[in-house]
């Protein structure tokens, strides 16, 4: 049975005296597949502006805002409808031949996945290697499912969570060293190291579900971070089952809570807001960012 949510995102900077506004990327549109459909959209800025509607080179929805004339305050507001039509509940058989690690992606596989299996960030003594060995066992097979779990499950387990406003990610490296970070590091972090381990990665920004905001009340032993912002997360490229998701901010996998919007090679790649504005540096006074989704009642 399917599932439809409302997801309203609103993003609001203030300023001390009114700006000029440069070109502005938003990428908030949930990103339609065979298992989410977006229903009804809705985009409003303040002030007016100008806007298109493009696909970037990951095919993620890109909104180019230019707002007109001068401000002191710049408000983005989206609001979606969308269905979420459920997997099979057993999980997707994976080729054999990449039922276990170390496996080799075919020839076309490989040509299209390169950028997503070449490591990003530099790991000059190895330590990042060592710590994705660490969930590698030496005396039996390590099936790549199960190494991807533990991992998974490590990282919301033993990391510190920090929720970040400010634009960026830690370095795999920093994450470690720091023992902490917000959603866009851990996923960053185990990004890296899969991809050390052959294995193709990508970073996947969106929106979570939580469920306790529609009934006030959290399931035992169950608790949810990354609700009422953007979160992030990352999906790995199985043979056989294709991009399957892994949050490890919250040790999920294949959850119907997780609701995609952009997906990058690297965090970089896929901010939800990206823009410039032109005053003087002190009139900028923050920004407010208020995202709800809520389980649509029929």
């Amino acid at each position: 049975m399917s599932t439809r949510y409302d997801i309203l995102h609103t993003t609001t900077y203030r300023y001390r005296e009114p700006v000029r506004f440069g070109l502005h990327r938003v990428m908030f549109r949930p990103r339609d597949s065979h298992d989410l459909r977006v229903l009804a959209t809705d985009l409003r800025v303040s002030p007016e502006a100008d806007v298109r509607l493009i696909h970037d080179p990951h095919s993620n929805s890109v909104a180019l805002v230019q707002p007109r004339g001068e401000a002191r305050e710049l408000g983005i507001a989206c609001a979606f409808t969308i269905e979420h039509v459920p997997g099979p509940e057993d999980e997707l058989p994976l080729d054999p031949a990449a039922e276990y690690l170390p496996f080799a992606y075919s020839v076309q596989e490989r040509m299209d996945l390169e950028a997503y299996l070449r490591p990003h960030h530099d790991d000059p003594e190895g330590a990042l290697i060592r710590w994705a060995h660490h969930f590698l066992h030496s005396d039996q097979p390590n099936s790549t499912r199960e190494t991807l779990r533990r991992m998974n499950a490590h990282i919301a387990q033993s990391l510190t969570y920090q929720a970040r406003e400010e634009e960026g990610t830690q370095t795999p490296l920093e994450t470690l060293a720091l023992g902490s970070g917000s959603c866009r590091d851990y996923a960053l972090l185990m990004m890296e190291a899969a991809r050390r381990l052959g294995i193709a990665t990508r970073f996947v920004s969106g929106y979570l579900y939580d469920p306790m905001l529609d009934t006030g009340e959290q399931a035992p032993g169950e608790t949810t971070v990354g609700a009422g912002t953007t979160h992030a997360w990352l999906e790995a490229y199985l043979p056989g089952a294709g991009w399957i998701a892994f949050d490890p901010t919250n040790n999920l996998t294949r959850s119907g809570r997780l609701i995609r919007v952009g997906v990058a090679r690297d965090p970089a790649l896929a901010q939800p807001i990206s823009g410039s504005w032109f005053g003087p540096a002190e009139a900028y006074e923050g920004m407010d960012v208020v995202v709800r989704v809520t389980k649509r009642r029929e």
